[in-house]
């Protein structure tokens, strides 16, 4: 049937305007495109803010990449988890105020050449069977899609925000529209890969580009993915703006009356980059700590890893207490900042901003499957970040640093990773992990703690050329973590690290090495020291022993830990006063460091410290609470 003639406008409009020429998106060099390709997207909406609703039109242009035909066509509905009866609300028990869930309505499906196809989509919940999911749609075609061949499918929808929940949704006049529209799924190794939204699980899709109009009111000041290409002022009171995307995987926006903007430039290595910054007027005294974190984060991986190819990079002050921030989509992140945390004492929102650029790495660029194996984008972000604020701000003080209390953000990964050391192996499905909590220590912790130790055995700097040439071969591929480990093994010409990826990747193996003994025989010398090790856990790792004597000589002995113990012995004209595993402290997926050392001298460092912690906490307690009284 011929395609009805309402579609040249909204969505078809933009499509429309786009075949005249776009202003690009991109710094690339030579103008190609950097990716595939494989979906166009035309999106025009109409944002109702005091209703938090969304009425848009959609044209999707998609390209089978296979080499066979396809029959069936699948969408996200992501909004649709933000309903009781969802497997996502389920798996994270969240309940809904009367009025406050979300939801995406499907007003219409049809495709040029094929017609209207409403009558021919179902739910489907290809992961748990929850027929009430409602998170996956599935198009049934009436005639197959040929390899190479494009089809171009036209869908009207509604979107009814849920009060912020899992960084989406509104909290009072703020808006973050993310995961807002009908997305089509990914056709990878052979099959679709269009997984429900799950508690623990964020999201895979096709690059490509995308030309988006949001009307709003005009007091609304609005931050999106990409670069805006126009805005045109309505007599209805609202303003259209519009956005073009390319060589990108989603597209998400945020609107607030309240935001100030602040822009600045930043100069990688293939050109300038607009730093564009939305802030509260709340939060305006964070101004210059939020351009300068995202310019640093810029420049680091810039030089570690590749170029960032994009004009614009736009950040989000989300809201407080909006669970909104700290989020990413490509060229776009959300941060938060909050009263009790000025930059020179502790560095939460830099922690934040520095995490979420490496995004635009990990997940933007190279877009690993996040739903099947989350450790590839999270667990090397995580890492990636750390490394960052460790340079800006020092190993030691990269989180916290107020004189005598300082910490690390290596720190703080290792203390959550030893919640849950054991639970569940790094590679593992996002939705499958014994419970949310084990997610975050596995999946974020634990991999950069794997990460770190794989640093100590192969060396910063074979590490970061690795996740170099990583980054550069595999960035718009969507490679998964044999690519990763292979380009590791490749890159560093260390064939033999399948064992430690077998037990710290693929395994639950517990790694734990202690002194277990120390002693210095004679009485006048020389002196006969013995010390033994233990291996307590079942990982299996080589490590060192490092061994300290009165006259301040030491000794070093490394040991292959394929046994249970091993006993290491000296005889010296002095006393052995102390024995130590790991005393670089190299490993931190040993999950007990207390454990790692035995000494025969006194020493009240450690006292000293704990007492001026127990200090300082009483302090700020004390001071919390005559504010409070």
């Amino acid at each position: 049937m011929p395609y009805p003639r309402t579609w040249l406008t909204g969505a078809a409009l933009l499509l429309a305007l786009s075949a005249r020429g776009q202003v690009s998106a991109l710094n690339s060099p030579d103008g190609k495109p950097l990716s595939q390709r494989i979906v166009a997207y035309w999106i025009d909406a109409a944002v109702n803010t005091d209703a938090k609703t969304v009425d848009a039109t959609e044209i999707l242009e998609y390209r089978n990449p296979s080499d066979k035909p396809i029959a069936t066509v699948p969408f996200h509905l992501y909004l649709n988890a933000f309903r009781p009866q969802s497997t996502f609300s389920r798996e994270s028990h969240q309940s809904y105020a009367k009025g406050t869930q979300g939801a995406i309505e499907i007003k219409s499906v049809s495709a040029e050449g094929y017609g209207d196809l409403s009558q021919t989509t179902r739910f489907t919940a290809p992961d748990d069977g929850n027929q009430d999911d409602h998170t996956v749609m599935e198009v049934i075609l009436p005639k197959p899609i040929a390899p190479g061949e494009a089809i171009r499918f036209h869908l009207a929808f509604q979107d009814k925000f849920p009060l912020s929940v899992a960084r989406n949704g509104y909290k009072r006049d703020f808006l973050m529209g993310a995961q807002w529209f009908p997305k089509v799924g990914v056709l990878w190794h052979g099959a679709w890969n269009c997984h429900q939204y799950h508690a623990t699980t964020e999201f895979f899709s096709d690059f490509g580009t995308y030309n988006v109009s949001l009307r709003l009111p005009q007091r609304y000041i609005v931050g999106a993915t990409g670069v805006q290409i126009g805005e045109q002022a309505n007599s209805d009171g609202t303003r259209t703006l519009s956005f073009r995307g390319e060589d990108i995987h989603d597209f998400a926006w945020a609107a607030s009356p309240h935001f100030e903007v602040a822009d600045d430039n930043f100069f990688n290595s293939l050109g300038p980059v607009k730093v564009h910054a939305l802030i509260l007027a709340s939060h305006a005294d964070h101004r210059e700590r939020y351009l300068s974190i995202l310019k640093q984060s810029l420049q680091k991986y810039d030089e570690w890893y590749g170029p960032y190819p994009y004009k614009q990079i736009t950040l989000i002050d989300a809201e407080p207490d909006s669970e909104i921030g700290g989020m990413e989509y490509p060229t776009l992140i959300t941060a938060e900042t909050a009263w009790w945390e000025p930059a020179w004492y502790y560095y939460g929102t830099e922690q934040t901003v520095a995490h979420e650029v490496g995004h635009q790495y990990w997940y933007g660029m190279v877009a690993t499957n996040e739903v099947e194996e989350p450790w590839l984008d999270e667990g090397i972000t995580s890492y990636s970040e750390g490394k960052a604020t460790d340079s800006l701000f020092g190993r030691n003080t990269s989180l916290l640093n107020a004189r005598t209390l300082y910490g690390s953000e290596a720190g703080l990964d290792r203390l959550s990773y030893l919640l849950h050391p054991d639970e569940d192996p790094i590679a593992r499905l996002g939705w499958q992990f014994a419970s949310g909590a084990s997610y975050g220590s596995i999946v974020y912790d634990k991999t950069t703690a794997m990460l770190l130790t794989l640093e100590a055995m192969l060396g910063e700097a074979t590490l970061r050329q690795a996740l170099h040439v990583y980054f550069l071969r595999y960035r718009f591929q969507h490679p998964n973590g044999r690519d990763f480990l292979n380009t590791i093994a490749e890159v560093s010409g260390r064939q033999d690290l399948q064992p430690y990826f077998a037990q710290a990747i693929y395994g639950t193996e517990v790694l734990d090495y202690s002194v277990d003994s120390l002693s210095a025989g004679g009485v006048t010398g020389p002196y006969h020291s013995s010390v033994m090790v233990r291996r307590k856990g079942s990982f299996v790792f080589p490590v060192k022993l490092e061994v300290g004597f009165a006259d301040g000589s030491k000794e070093q002995a490394t040991w292959d830990g394929e046994d249970r113990w091993a006993r290491f012995s000296w005889d010296k004209p002095s006393r052995v006063v102390y024995a130590q595993v790991d005393a670089d402290q190299n490993v931190p997926l040993d999950v007990d460091s207390f454990n790692n050392s035995l000494t025969l001298r006194r020493d009240r460092t450690a006292r000293m410290k704990l007492t001026n912690y127990w200090v300082f906490a009483q302090q700020l307690l004390a001071q919390w609470w005559s504010f409070l009284v």
